[in-house]
């Protein structure tokens, strides 16, 4: 897919006042300092388009991108991280229940990407956030991100043991996709796995 032009939308607290749900949906989200911004960007081209910050917790709202506006437009969604590090138990709830709503009501969301940080052992609350999506019948991917830190033969061990760890309760695992935003690298792959996704929009 040919990403030709990326341009932010809006900001929400609220699913009711997200842009009309009339276009395929594609959701970001992860922990805090995860990669996501720079992923976005990375993903469209457009450096910039999402806010990157070396404070975790940055991103606070349902952000919305529409991609590709004159010809087979989709929305790009940055959302708010979670496991904030400085941010007090209430906000980080009322962030939590919008997000939430969200993902449970935005009838033509058709993917929610999962950022996580390959540098990482299963952390658990990434494991109990996609046990959540699962539950709810969201369809969600995962990404690995920063890849690019760490050496082939690692990369491999760190993958693998994830895998692992999910096969003790999935009986298949859901799409991986494998990035890195210095290199570019998964970007064909995201962006060829959307647009035909794209085409199961009703």
């Amino acid at each position: 897919m040919l990403v030709k032009n990326a341009q932010f939308i809006s900001s929400n607290t609220n699913h009711l006042a997200c842009p009309k749900g009339d276009k395929p949906e594609y959701a970001f989200i992860g922990r805090s300092n995860v990669g996501k911004s720079s992923l976005i960007n990375m993903l469209v081209n457009y450096e910039g388009l999402a806010k990157t910050s070396s404070k975790p917790g940055k991103t606070q709202l349902i952000n919305h991108f529409i991609i590709n506006e004159k010809s087979n437009p989709w929305y790009l969604v940055d959302l708010p991280g979670y496991g904030y590090a400085k941010t007090s138990k209430s906000s980080a709830e009322v962030w939590s229940k919008f997000t939430l709503d969200y993902l449970i009501k935005r009838s033509n969301l058709l993917c929610v990407f999962v950022l996580i940080d390959s540098r990482l052992s299963p952390q658990k609350i990434d494991l109990e956030f996609m046990t959540w999506l699962a539950e709810n019948q969201l369809a969600f991917c995962i990404v690995f991100t920063k890849t690019d830190k760490l050496n082939k033969v690692v990369l491999s061990k760190n993958l693998d043991h994830y895998k692992k760890v999910l096969l003790q309760d999935w009986e298949e695992l859901p799409q991986i996709f494998v990035t890195s935003s210095e290199l570019k690298k998964g970007r064909e792959e995201i962006l060829q796995f959307i647009s035909e996704t794209n085409t199961l929009m009703p």
